[in-house]
């Protein structure tokens, strides 16, 4: 019986298939994965049908895979191995699902999530991709919730959506935050977890903490939010958030197209900001960039709605869909981890793809 959300698989010849994984093996190279198993305490002290980095390499593959059985992604990674290194003879025995679910629970989500950290840390050495305004580096954040398998397990973990009753089968979902650049869309940076039940908002001091000088970020932006002003600006960042129907601010400057700056304190104990605030009914804009000559009104609004390419570029590689919404196959909290930090390397890998250095 297939899990929720998986579709039946098409009928293939092997060679796309041999030929993609061979593209994440490329992009992760044997030694790289070797090398943050053994940063995360993972290298095995005897031999197995399935080392942590046959393992690494299996998780990836099962999220390019998504609608395919476990079987039939260990035997598919078992040919484009074979494949790839060129040696004669029958491919390894496949394992049984049994063994697989073993291995993954071995293997915990840490190493798939240090793969992504390296990974990210040299794209960021890249700035060149990313899109430009004037002489900013437009980056954005954005959010998204994926169902879960219904475990007591993850019912633990995870939260529910809010549901009508025509909606009582909804699942668990885990919730994943990414920093991403426009244009390339690359994440550079994400976080798994919910946003916090006190605030409601996704920005986080560790979240945000590659933003340096000359970074201009896009985000949706509650109250709370703005106690990282403060932490944003000293890095050298400026900001163009949406806000919602907030309380009257307190203008003090009224400006010629009619947006007006008002200083902020996001706190007792911090400095003031002065910010620019433009009415974009239902909603406004806020931003640092307080000059409105040089950065008139139309071109900051046009200018947000990059963000919103962010989710695209996730949907564009099968990670979420809003026609077949995705479920996740595992049935514990760490392996959703594994999940979900994959489904960001397999991004990963087909953003480089796409914008080569």
């Amino acid at each position: 019986m297939p899990r929720p959300g998986q579709l039946r698989a098409a009928a293939s010849d092997g060679l796309s298939d041999r030929i993609a994984l061979a593209l994440l093996m490329r992009t992760f190279p044997p030694e790289a994965v070797d090398r943050v198993i053994a940063e995360c305490g993972r290298t095995e002290r005897r031999n197995r049908l399935l080392p942590a980095r046959t393992v690494v390499y299996f998780i990836l593959a099962m999220c390019l895979f998504a609608q395919h059985s476990y079987e039939q992604v260990a035997r598919m990674l078992a040919e484009a191995t074979t494949w790839v290194t060129r040696q004669d003879g029958c491919p390894p025995p496949v394992p049984t699902s049994a063994a697989i679910s073993r291995a993954r629970v071995r293997l915990g989500p840490e190493p798939l999530a240090a793969l992504f950290a390296q990974a990210t840390r040299a794209r960021r050495a890249e700035r060149e991709r990313c899109a430009r305004y004037l002489w900013w580096r437009v980056i954005a954040v954005d959010a998204t919730a994926v169902g879960v398998p219904d475990t007591p397990e993850n019912r633990a973990r995870y939260s529910y959506p809010s549901i009508t009753e025509a909606e009582s089968t909804a699942l668990p979902q885990a919730h994943l935050t990414a920093l991403a650049e426009c244009g390339s869309h690359a994440i550079t940076r994400a976080a798994l977890g919910k946003p916090s039940a006190e605030t409601g908002h996704v920005l986080t001091h560790d979240l945000l903490a590659t933003l340096t000088r000359g970074d201009l970020l896009l985000a949706d932006c509650g109250l709370a939010a703005l106690e990282l002003l403060p932490t944003i600006r000293a890095a050298g960042a400026d900001v163009l958030w949406r806000a919602g129907p907030w309380p009257v601010l307190p203008e003090h400057t009224v400006l010629p197209d009619g947006s007006y700056l008002c200083d902020l304190r996001c706190g007792p104990a911090l400095p003031r900001t002065e910010v620019r605030v433009i009415d974009d009914p239902p909603h406004r804009l806020i931003t640092t960039l307080v000059d409105h000559e040089a950065h008139p009104t139309p071109v900051l609004k046009a200018l947000y709605r990059q963000r919103w390419g962010i989710r695209a570029s996730l949907e564009a590689v099968g990670m979420l869909r809003r026609d077949t919404p995705p479920v996740l196959r595992s049935r514990w909290p760490g392996g959703v981890e594994q999940e979900l930090w994959g489904h960001l390397l397999v991004h990963h890998t087909i953003r480089s793809l796409l914008h080569p250095a």
